[in-house]
């Protein structure tokens, strides 16, 4: 049962009131440990954002390391109308001329046209895909798909009966004046992906233009469904060569590219593949932003601003001042390859603060008068980490800081292990001050239970006192 308390009563001091100042005198530390712990664990964050852009920093740099990040690539086509281009990187640079002569297409079929709404017969329908010579059909791989036909089914139930199929063909039903036909297409283009329909007809007709005979399609079959369009390959020449193909997107005719043919052409279209210096360009911009990221990011945090009073959260971090130093450094550098062996060469020049900025001038004559060279001063494998190029000097140095016990690594495990030291220490105040708290509180309320017999006794003695006299 919980217990009225009323500390000072007997006394008549504030007990509550000078206990707890007492007890705030015993939490006093508390405020500076919290002082403590805030700015470690702004440390901590700005060490997460710099592991952040050392990651960074190093994937840029090991793009630059390896083939991959050279060797892209462009197309174009002179007539994008009727021949679009892609390439893929590492796709050889040519120049050809390319004819179109005819697309590709797939076969359709369609039937005759029946009342709308009306059943067309029980029974089932065969779809197998190949390919036709004549009235020879020669079937594919896949095996014959059944497609169960009730007596009340509608052309457009039939229709979704062999969606759902997947039979290889898609069927769609037509409505005009004359009624509605079921058109069936092939899903893929080409002479061998077409289809043949044979009907088991519950009439006991096959071929006959009654019942669900109707829907079947064979050449020769006059009762069924017509042809609307064979299925062809599409027939193409480059640079004189003919070719066939049963899709009209080209994806191994030519090494690298994929093509995509789109109108006949009347005349030869020429489709160019050469290196994509803007790419290359990409590549190495995302390179110099992400050092001038990181290198911005620790001036900052290392800095005292005059104009508010207020220090970076890493002024005086020795491990992040040597980090930016080692930075700087090995970005002014040389390395073992030729004719360039300084990153200032192809134009990228060290600044004001240890900024990097791009000469593009220079960039640019170095990527189409010695684009080797170029790639060397970021690939070339010297005997010695320091020689190496570019890209693979500072993906070294980047996986170095990120390894378990790395400069980052050490120094965020650092900061993590001090602030659980600065919760452990709070802990404790928190704790001792609680147990103050209780102590004072029993000796005060003791103190203040003693007075109160003391004034009890008091009071009897005096009215003793008082009665004597009377008497």
């Amino acid at each position: 049962m919980a217990t009225i308390s009323s500390p000072g009563i007997a006394s008549g001091l504030d007990i509550q009131t000078i206990v707890t100042q007492l007890v705030a005198l015993e939490k006093a530390p508390l405020k500076q440990l919290q002082t403590q712990a805030s700015a470690t664990q702004s440390k901590l964050s700005t060490w997460g954002s710099i592991k952040s852009m050392v990651s960074t920093l190093g994937d840029a740099a090991a793009k630059l390391s390896t083939a991959g990040g050279w060797n892209a690539v462009k197309a174009s086509s002179s007539n994008t109308s009727a021949i679009t281009v892609s390439a893929s990187s590492g796709a050889p640079a040519m120049s050809l001329n390319m004819e179109v002569q005819r697309l590709a297409q797939a076969q359709s079929t369609a039937s005759t046209a029946v009342t709308t709404g009306s059943a067309i017969g029980a029974g089932s329908l065969s779809i197998q895909l190949g390919g036709w010579s004549g009235s020879t059909f020669t079937a594919g791989s896949a095996s014959p798909v059944s497609v169960a036909i009730e007596a009340d089914d509608t052309l457009s139930d039939i229709a979704a009966k062999i969606n759902d199929a997947d039979a290889g063909v898609t069927a769609t039903v037509l409505r005009d004046a004359s009624g509605e036909r079921l058109l069936v297409r092939s899903g893929e283009t080409g002479e061998a992906n077409g289809f043949r329909i044979t009907a088991d007809d519950d009439d006991g007709q096959d071929t006959d233009a009654a019942g669900l005979s109707r829907l079947a399609y064979a050449v020769g079959n006059a009762n069924g469904q017509s042809l609307s369009q064979a299925g062809l390959n599409a027939l193409a020449t480059v640079n004189n060569v003919a070719i066939s193909s049963a899709s009209n997107k080209l994806t191994d005719t030519l090494e690298g590219m994929t093509i995509q043919l789109s109108q006949v052409t009347t005349a030869p279209v020429l489709i160019d593949v050469s290196r994509d210096n803007d790419a290359v360009k990409a590549n190495i911009k995302s390179f110099v932003d992400a050092y001038n990221s990181l290198n911005t990011t620790l001036t900052t945090a290392m800095r005292y601003d005059e104009a508010t009073k207020v220090a970076g959260p890493l002024q005086g971090d020795a491990t992040a001042a040597g980090l930016q130093n080692a930075l700087r450094g090995m970005m002014r550098s040389v390395t073992a390859s030729s004719p360039f062996t300084r990153l200032s060469d192809i134009g990228l020049q060290i600044k004001d603060q240890g900024k990097m900025d791009i000469n593009s001038s220079k960039l640019d004559a170095a990527l189409n008068d010695n684009f080797d060279g170029l790639k060397d001063l970021f690939m070339a494998a010297g005997s010695d980490a320091t020689s190496r190029g570019f890209g693979l000097k500072v993906d070294t140095f980047a996986d170095g800081l990120l390894d378990t016990d790395g400069m980052v690594a050490n120094r965020t495990a650092a900061l993590q292990a001090s602030i659980k030291r600065n919760d452990r220490e709070q802990e404790r105040v928190v704790d001792r001050a609680a147990r103050v708290e209780t102590r004072l509180l029993a000796q005060y309320n003791a103190m203040d239970l003693a007075v109160g017999k003391l004034n009890g006794l008091s009071s009897f003695v005096s009215q003793q006192i008082t009665l004597w006299n009377k008497s």
